[in-house]
């Protein structure tokens, strides 16, 4: 297990050494000490590989597709719903830690944390059609229908041309006018942008326009107590399936990935 949890170690130490705050206290600004939060209601439990170092997650004309990170260990897979399997796979070169992933048209767009490179590849054989640079981290990736979206780690979301991969313009994402930092995994639904927010049980939806949490999502007590043991392994994938009009979620290394619903909570958001 320490091999699996090297890279992300490294991406811990290394953000909040150049960030100048401890994990706690990054985790504290990210997350207001008080708000109310919807609830959630699981319809169904699917399995998932507790190998996969999940970064991405994504549904495309049925399909559904998962980036997994960790320096040696990521890659780009397509996986069998009900089983679990894998049906497809492509490992990345091992200097490359994997990272966001979404569809765009016919091919899938997968970001790398530190490498300054993301990939395009066919949907139906992983074949790499080209590659693109950036001078950020690369964290989740998303998209509208007119621009990819990505995070990266902090409270900016690039909003990206997806011929160019330039970016168009940048959203700060704030809640009662405080940012909302480690922004990570995202997907776009219904016109709004879901994110992870990372080392927390959270999703935050945000408005793609102002950049406002309209809400916050609780998962606490999704994955049962002494289910994973590793502190790495936590929350993070979303995906929406439009054609079925169901939400999905799971997290990092865990056994399984959860159909839900979202239960409003109480006003005062």
């Amino acid at each position: 297990m320490l091999a699996r949890a090297s890279g992300y170690h490294e991406l811990t130490m290394s953000f909040f050494r150049l960030a100048g705050l401890s994990l706690l206290a990054a985790v504290l600004l990210a997350v207001p000490a008080a708000f109310a939060a919807d609830g959630y209601h699981v319809i169904r439990t699917y399995p998932h590989s507790t190998h996969a170092f999940v970064q991405g997650l994504v549904f495309s004309h049925g399909h559904l597709y998962e980036s997994d990170g960790l320096y040696g260990h990521s890659m780009l897979r397509e996986d069998d719903l009900a089983t679990g399997q894998t049906i497809k796979s492509y490992r990345l070169p091992a200097q490359y830690f994997a990272e966001g992933l979404t569809a765009w048209g016919n091919t899938l767009v997968q970001l790398t944390w530190k490498a300054d490179i993301g990939f395009v590849y066919d949907r139906k054989t992983f074949r790499v059609l080209r590659t693109f640079l950036y001078d950020y981290q690369g964290w989740g990736l998303t998209q509208n229908g007119q621009s990819l979206i990505e995070s990266d780690g902090s409270d900016k979301l690039r909003f990206l041309n997806p011929k160019t991969f330039g970016v168009e313009r940048i959203l700060r994402v704030t809640y009662r006018g405080k940012p909302v930092t480690q922004l990570n995994e995202l997907e776009y639904i219904h016109g709004k942008i879901y994110s992870n927010v990372w080392m927390t049980n959270y999703i935050v939806i945000i408005s793609p326009r102002t950049g406002d949490v309209l809400h916050w999502i609780s998962l606490k007590g999704l994955l049962p107590a002494g289910a994973v043991s590793n502190p790495n392994a936590v929350l993070n994938g979303i995906a929406w399936q439009p054609e079925t009009r169901q939400l999905f979620v799971t997290g990092k290394l865990w056994p399984s990935l959860f159909q839900i619903r979202v239960v409003p909570g109480p006003p005062g958001k």
